[in-house]
């Protein structure tokens, strides 16, 4: 059976910086896309990063670029997020996800499985 965990989120001010982190089991961790999406309440989930099974390739949305970084240890089946001059707007609970593919994650949103989320509040 396939658990995520994510940990590292908190209350951090504007201009802070949070480290999540995401510990799967129960999975070949290598073989799969791992990715951050986030959800405030009463908005949609957004995809936030996605990074490829060799760690090689990454995605971001546009208004985390040069701020986010998304790594993974697949040592340690775990995935990060390093979260860099936070804005009150990345306020969310972020969670993780596996997919089989980059495409499936980052364009239609189809995962095979998902954390539990971890809440990021950021105050101005």
């Amino acid at each position: 059976q396939v658990q995520l965990v994510e940990s590292g989120g908190g209350l951090v001010q504007a201009g802070g910086s949070l480290r999540l982190s995401c510990a799967a089991s129960g999975l070949t961790f290598s073989n799969y896309v791992m990715g951050w999406f986030r959800q405030d309440p009463g908005k949609e989930r957004e995809f936030v990063a996605a990074i490829g099974g060799s760690g090689a390739v990454t995605y971001y949305r546009n208004s985390v670029k040069g701020r986010f970084t998304i790594s993974r240890d697949n040592a340690k089946n775990t995935v990060y997020l390093q979260m860099n001059g936070l804005k009150p707007e990345d306020t969310a609970n972020y969670f993780c996800a596996v997919a089989s593919s980059m495409r499936s994650m980052t364009v239609r949103y189809e995962c095979d499985y998902w954390g539990q989320g971890t809440q990021v509040t950021v105050s101005s």
